[in-house]
């Protein structure tokens, strides 16, 4: 079996497994809205096809070709701290840039939160991302083997914390000290735009402790989740929004 299939066999069996959880445990007992579910899943699959076309082969070709500037005591766990830090400055870099925030901001449209949120990106945003990671990965000769088990463990992660799942709060507030959680990322969602633009991080915490982007806010019953003073979108209308007035 490959490192690419048993991924998908893990994420897979943990999209299923919050899924369920979240149903039967919820933080938030709103409606999940069935309608936005499909939506969510639609954009999924078209960057489930995206993937072994163009991200799968982006990477191993940057891989393949690096500029050999890995040191020889370079290891994993490091591959995996320098790609955690990368997407924290690529999300970051995503709510500046207006031109990246049209891709990103269909994953920010969604009214509501839970782990199909997490699979809810613009096949734009996953193409660009791909093709900075390669840049990252080319740069420093990271081995596909360690993008591989970083882009599983980022997708289990973001699973997680997208997640409606119910926590005791002592046992999330500890966990909140070392990765991100429902508690710390749903801020990130709060449909006010200087929470929205706060809590960057995916895996480890610390970057928006050490890059001082941390919101002081908390997540209550009932916050307003999305896009602020904007509405979610069709699945057409999601696709073809960041190329509305590209020239403007």
């Amino acid at each position: 079996m490959t490192a690419a299939a048993l991924k998908f066999i893990l994420v897979a069996l943990a999209f299923i497994g919050t899924f369920v959880s979240e149903r039967q445990w919820p933080a938030d007992v709103r409606s999940f809205g069935k309608s936005r579910i499909w939506r969510n899943l639609g954009l999924a699959f078209i960057n489930f096809l995206l993937g072994p076309l163009l991200v799968l082969p982006i990477s191993a070709y940057a891989s393949t070709h690096g500029l050999g500037l890995r040191p020889l005591w370079w290891n994993l766990a490091l591959d995996l701290l320098l790609l955690d830090l990368w997407i924290y400055g690529w999300h970051r870099i995503n709510h500046v840039v207006p031109f990246l925030w049209r891709f990103h901001e269909v994953h920010h449209r969604d009214e509501m939160l839970d782990v199909t949120t997490a699979v809810r990106f613009h096949f734009g945003e996953v193409l660009l991302s791909a093709l900075v990671r390669g840049v990252v990965i080319f740069i420093f000769s990271i081995p596909l083997n360690s993008v591989v088990i970083f882009e599983t463990v980022v997708a289990l992660a973001t699973l997680f914390h997208h997640s409606n799942l119910r926590l005791p709060l002592a046992f999330e507030t500890q966990l909140s000290r070392l990765i991100i959680t429902p508690r710390l990322h749903w801020i990130h969602h709060h449909a006010v735009r200087r929470d929205t633009d706060s809590n960057y991080a995916t895996i480890l915490s610390c970057w928006d402790l050490v890059f001082k982007s941390r919101s002081p806010n908390a997540r209550f019953a009932g916050m307003k989740l999305g896009v602020e003073g904007e509405a979610d979108l069709s699945l057409p209308q999601l696709l073809t929004r960041p190329f509305n007035h590209l020239g403007n």
